[in-house]
């Protein structure tokens, strides 16, 4: 079979040079689900993008396998899960095993002309902008290669990204005329999801977000005719996708199909129709990831897919038969931890909360500039929101089950229904497989990557024979079940001589809350642990079950002398107690000067807001 394949690869890459290979172009645009024309919302005023899909093959069923940007990136960029190598947090940045690349340079390689224009946010440590691309920057253009020479470009578009309908944003796209001076729907047209309480500043939002949406469907027309006239459609794949869900609150940063499920849009030239899986015009309910993309790419030039990549190609002539779920996955997004798997089949969804005792809706102090979340939690907090609208605002089920078409919208968990324990039982087998399969980084805390890892990149130590991600997992599922016949193997666990079993121990005991009171002494021990996370975690079970003195001491001592995400920890724990944040104030005003992409500044700024 590996000879057959080899000998099709061969003979391809023969034709294709005879023929010239494909012109790839990639359109994205950032933070939106599906709320096009195409896919059936009745609001969306986007005729460029639904006539593309008249023209091409529309994806139902495509999904970014993170909800945030720069992990969703990285994903796409080497074709990879970031959980196998330590990069699922959002914006950071660490090394990769060696001989990992990412598809531009593969694409090089093939004589490819490849542009970025102009976003990166990768969460990778090798090669720069000169190494992956032969140009990146806002003047990146497919025009400026040689003559007759196949192009791989990337335009990437922000008139739809969560900042753009924050107030100020808003206004000021108006002025400048690049929203229309009012709003084409008026707030009794909107069409709010269950899980928003009906106010005006949301149904405002929401009207400003389709407009939005409007100006990005402008820009992929602009795109399109400047192909169109340059004469290279017909030698042209097109893929039109959003980068994530979103972009309003529960949107983007959420593991559900708000955060998660993508429109994806395939037209295949003239020159290269006989590529493409069905006619122009036609939908289909193939699964497809961001882990795919760059498989399928390669695929369709008829350059080799690396067996370093975890995605599988769908079209070309590398392309495997179709996938049952996808393999969805989030950590820290900005400066708030929550580690959360998923799969997600066709017709299911299932979801592991690993920080099941943290809500959805934590304080990130940048969607906190918009006017729907500050809204939202004040309804919240008045009492004004029903059933459905406080779940994002509550503690987290450690697991959760939905019926998507049923639910599309994914606020029945259903985990505990009795006639479908079968069905959860199976997904979190195939949970269990994936993480198993790609050795799950997410249960390495982001501090300990240096300590654990020694020398190593976080991919390299991860598959090696030292990390046991069978006892953690099993260790992580009975800290996360929040049950309190746990406690005897949470309070062995926080005496093992595995730094990351200690970990867990102890992440148990903030799980249970109040209900840890019986292993006070071993938490009081673990206070001396050598390392910061258990130390943090140990001190916030304390102050959870009334020993708030010890708590605080430790908490602020980590604050004063910890490395970056040590003191990210520390400081989120520490905001759950007020009475200690007085000793810290110069701390924190010093943190909150560091700079603003930093985790710590962002938790420092708001806990300072808030004692003023």
């Amino acid at each position: 079979m590996k000879i057959l394949t080899a000998l099709v690869l061969f003979l391809l890459s023969i034709s294709l040079e005879a023929a010239d290979r494909p012109n790839i172009l990639w359109l994205t645009s950032e933070d939106n689900s599906p709320y096009l024309g195409c896919y059936g919302d009745e609001l969306a005023m986007t005729p460029n993008i639904d006539a593309l899909a008249t023209q091409g093959v529309r994806y139902d069923l495509a999904f970014s396998n993170a909800p945030v940007c720069s992990v969703a990136r990285t994903t796409l960029l080497l074709g990879m899960y970031p959980t196998a190598l330590g990069l699922q947090n959002h914006r950071s940045r660490y090394p990769v095993p060696k001989g990992l690349r990412g598809y531009p340079e593969l694409f090089r390689e093939a004589g490819y002309y490849c542009t970025n224009n102009s976003k990166t946010d990768y969460n990778v440590v090798f090669g720069n902008k000169r190494t992956l691309w032969d140009e990146s920057s806002g003047k990146a253009h497919y025009k400026n290669r040689k003559e007759g020479q196949s192009f791989f470009a990337v335009f990437n578009f922000t008139d739809s990204h969560e900042g753009q309908t924050f107030p100020e944003v808003a206004e000021r796209n108006r002025r400048s005329g690049k929203l229309p001076k009012t709003s084409r729907l008026s707030l009794d047209q909107v069409k709010l999801p269950p899980y928003h309480p009906d106010l005006p500043e949301i149904r405002r939002e929401w009207a400003d977000f389709y407009d939005c949406m409007t100006t990005m469907d402008k820009r992929i027309g602009k795109a399109l005719k400047e192909l169109e006239e340059s004469g290279l459609a017909d030698d042209t794949i097109v893929f039109y996708y959003g980068d994530h869900g979103g972009s309003l609150a529960r949107g983007k940063r959420s593991i559900l199909d708000s955060g998660t499920r993508v429109p994806l849009i395939i037209r295949f030239g003239k020159n290269w129709k006989h590529l493409a899986p069905s006619g122009p015009g036609t939908a289909t309910d193939r699964m497809v990831s961001f882990v795919d993309f760059a498989p399928t790419a390669l695929s369709l030039a008829g350059i080799k897919v690396p067996e370093f990549m975890h995605g599988e190609a769908f079209l070309g002539a590398q392309a495997k038969a179709p996938q049952d779920h996808v393999f969805l996955y989030r950590g820290r997004m900005d400066e708030r931890y929550d580690t959360i798997r998923a799969i997600r089949t066709k017709d299911r969804l299932y979801v592991k909360n690993y920080m099941p005792h943290l809500p959805n809706g934590q304080h990130y102090s940048y969607a906190y500039s918009s006017r729907i979340t500050p809204a939202w939690e004040k309804c919240y907090e008045d009492g004004g929101c029903d059933e459905v609208q406080s779940i994002y605002w509550l503690p987290k089920s450690p697991e959760e089950f939905y019926r998507t078409k049923d639910d599309p919208h994914q606020v029945r968990n259903l985990i505990g229904e009795a006639g479908e324990q079968e069905a959860i039982g199976k997904l979190r087998a195939v949970l269990e497989g994936e993480m198993r399969k790609y050795h799950d980084s997410g249960l390495i805390p982001e501090a300990m990557y240096p300590v654990v890892a020694g020398g190593k990149s976080v991919g390299e130590y991860v598959a090696g024979g030292e990390f046991d991600f069978d006892g953690l997992k099993r260790l992580a599922d009975a800290a996360t079940a929040r049950k309190v016949e746990n406690l005897k193997d949470l309070k062995e666990a926080m005496m093992h001589k595995d730094p990351l079993i200690r970990y867990w121990g102890s992440l148990g005991c903030v799980i249970l809350g109040e209900k840890a009171a019986p292993v006070k002494e071993a938490l009081i021990e673990a206070l001396a642990d050598k390392y910061v996370n258990v130390r943090v975690n140990a001190a916030i079970a304390l102050g959870q079950i009334g020993d708030q003195e010890q708590a605080i001491a430790v908490l602020q001592k980590e604050i004063m002398q910890g490395t970056e995400y040590e003191v990210l920890a520390a400081v989120q724990g520490l905001e759950q107690f007020p009475d200690g944040w007085g000793a810290v104030k110069g701390r924190l005003q010093e943190l909150k000067k560091s700079g603003r992409n930093s985790g710590a500044a962002r938790v420092a700024t708001i806990m300072l807001s808030k004692m003023n």
